[in-house]
């Protein structure tokens, strides 16, 4: 088991509101996460629960008027990113963390070929002399290309985005992602906008690769079994709140948190038993959310205290632990 002083990453706290014309989108609501040094983590919800937010925000890829933070800390290595320089987030970005996006059509710029993309990130990683600057680029940009297993090196990075298919594009990114050493990886749903078939070889492909490099990675994931199969620990996000985090067996075992059972009731059942029930309801509009705990409107076992304050996450059992009152009056 990894101990505190392996912490790679630590989020605390964090509230991130959205400026827009109506006014602040109260998009994070009190998140709390950890990576640890070579640990695989899984953020799992709907889509617009605030995981990709999240993910950017490590990285601080937004720009400063879009957002605003009430309060919040997120920790790297010990220091708080949001208090950094920026030449220290570009040593961040340019040799500490990457991030993998879901669609490599938008991630990847159609107008520069594959090597001049490629090349740009290990150049801004790297220290190399004037006079084998070219040399030792190119040869580092065909190494990751065939760590991805992407045939024809040598045409591959003459090629433009435009020319590949998409599960190409994607090991392209992957290979620009990992071109350089890199501490944590943040994978945005890496196979969302591929094909199943490919949606599997690019998860394989990322599992290889975390588990040769020892590299922590973030799985941002809309799926269950994909996380399940990926990752050493889950965390459940809904509207902008972690509502459950334990051990993918544990998880799976014993759903405590009512959505995350209504995630698990949400799973097409193909091998027959009846149609998935899912979630009644949708998420909560983020300019004026829910006081308390925020799946309350949707929950079948909702109470008084539940709209009156945000529940904090209380553990369960051993590496288990839930944020909803009525888990904390059973286990009093």
């Amino acid at each position: 088991m990894k101990t505190k002083e392996n912490i790679l990453l630590n989020i605390k706290d964090l509230h991130v509101w959205y400026r827009v014309y109506a006014g602040y989108l109260k998009v994070l609501n009190g998140v709390n996460l950890i990576v640890r040094e070579g640990e695989r983590v899984g953020l799992v919800g709907e889509s617009g629960c605030g995981k990709t937010t999240t993910g950017k925000l490590i990285l601080q890829m937004f720009l400063p008027g879009d957002f605003h933070i009430p309060r919040g800390q997120i920790f790297y290595k010990g220091q708080d990113v949001l208090k950094m320089s920026f030449k220290e987030l570009q040593r961040i970005r340019s040799r500490e963390v990457a991030m993998i996006f879901q669609d490599p059509t938008t991630s990847l710029n159609p107008v520069f070929t594959i090597g001049t993309q490629i090349g740009d990130v290990i150049k801004y990683s790297s220290a190399f002399e004037e006079n084998e600057h070219k040399i030792k680029i190119k040869e580092q940009s065909t190494r990751a290309l065939k760590e991805v297993y992407l045939p024809d090196t040598e045409r591959m990075l003459t090629n433009y985005p435009f020319q590949l298919s998409g599960g190409m594009r994607q090991r392209v990114s992957i290979a620009m992602a990992i071109s350089s050493p890199r501490n944590l990886l943040i994978a945005d749903e890496p196979g969302t906008s591929l094909d199943v078939t490919i949606q599997n070889q690019i998860h394989r492909l990322l599992n290889e690769i975390v588990e040769k490099r020892k590299t922590s990675i973030l799985l941002i994931t809309h799926s269950l079994g994909v996380a399940k199969e990926m990752t050493d620990r889950i965390y459940v996000m809904y509207a902008g709140m972690i509502v459950e985090t334990a051990p993918p067996d544990i998880l799976f075992k014993n759903p405590v948190h009512p959505y995350t059972k209504g995630l698990f009731a949400s799973v097409p059942k193909i091998s027959g038993g009846g149609i998935a029930r899912g979630i009644p309801g949708e998420l909560p509009n983020y300019l004026n959310p829910p006081s308390g705990c925020r799946f309350q409107p949707r929950c079948e076992q909702n109470r008084p205290i539940c709209s009156e304050k945000p529940p904090q996450l209380f553990e369960i059992e051993k590496d288990h632990l839930v944020a909803c009152y009525l888990t904390q009056e059973v286990n009093k």
